[in-house]
């Protein structure tokens, strides 16, 4: 069996936005693992409109140009880590809007979270779970967050310091997600093959 494809999906799409530290970060630690493949999906590539077809392409298929293009890419991948910014105790619009673009492409796959802010984006991933859960993935207990005096050492908003600063705290929450991403990716990859 081929490494599983894990798609890195960046969730905010404002110009101001801090995700990009992150993400480079992020970037930089999963391209150590030899058991997966990642790759970054920047929703600000997609420009995808608001949803607005006839029914989730699990009934129909999509019309949007756009909508086909991001639901054949995300059919590539064999679960996705999701970078989530918190806005207002809940996921950002365009990861929703991303989330609701799709739905077969998202079945039976990881959903794995790092999130940052005050607490880490600990509302806004629980949100994605839930979310996660009516499409018909699997939601992954461990998660990483960059929150509080750590997310403080390293934003705008605080000292705008190196993420270098803050990897001996993230480590182990980032190692256990990723092994237990492993582990669902691998599990959930023969099951498809197997009813395929």
């Amino acid at each position: 069996m081929s490494k599983p494809r894990i798609a890195v999906i960046i969730s905010s799409t404002r110009e101001a936005r801090f995700a990009d530290k992150p993400a480079a970060w992020l970037m930089d630690q999963v391209g150590k693992r030899d058991d997966m493949d990642f790759e970054l999906l920047d929703l600000r590539d997609f420009d995808l409109p608001f949803f607005d077809e006839a029914a989730s392409n699990q009934w129909a298929p999509s019309e949007d140009s756009k909508a086909v293009k991001w639901q054949e890419t995300l059919a590539g991948f064999d679960g996705f880590l999701f970078l989530v910014a918190e806005y207002n105790h809940s996921i950002t619009g365009a990861l929703k809007n991303a989330l609701d673009q799709a739905y077969k492409e998202w079945n039976r796959k990881p959903a794995a979270a790092m999130g940052y802010g005050g607490v880490g984006a600990a509302r806004a991933i629980e949100h994605l779970r839930n979310i996660a859960v009516e499409l018909q993935m699997v939601p992954l207990r461990n998660a990483v967050h960059l929150g509080g005096g750590e997310f403080m050492k390293v934003s705008p908003l605080g000292q705008d310091g190196e993420m270098s600063e803050v990897t001996e705290v993230l480590k182990p929450s980032l190692d256990a997600m990723l092994d237990e991403l492993v582990w669902w990716a691998d599990a959930t990859m023969a099951a498809r093959a197997k009813s395929a």
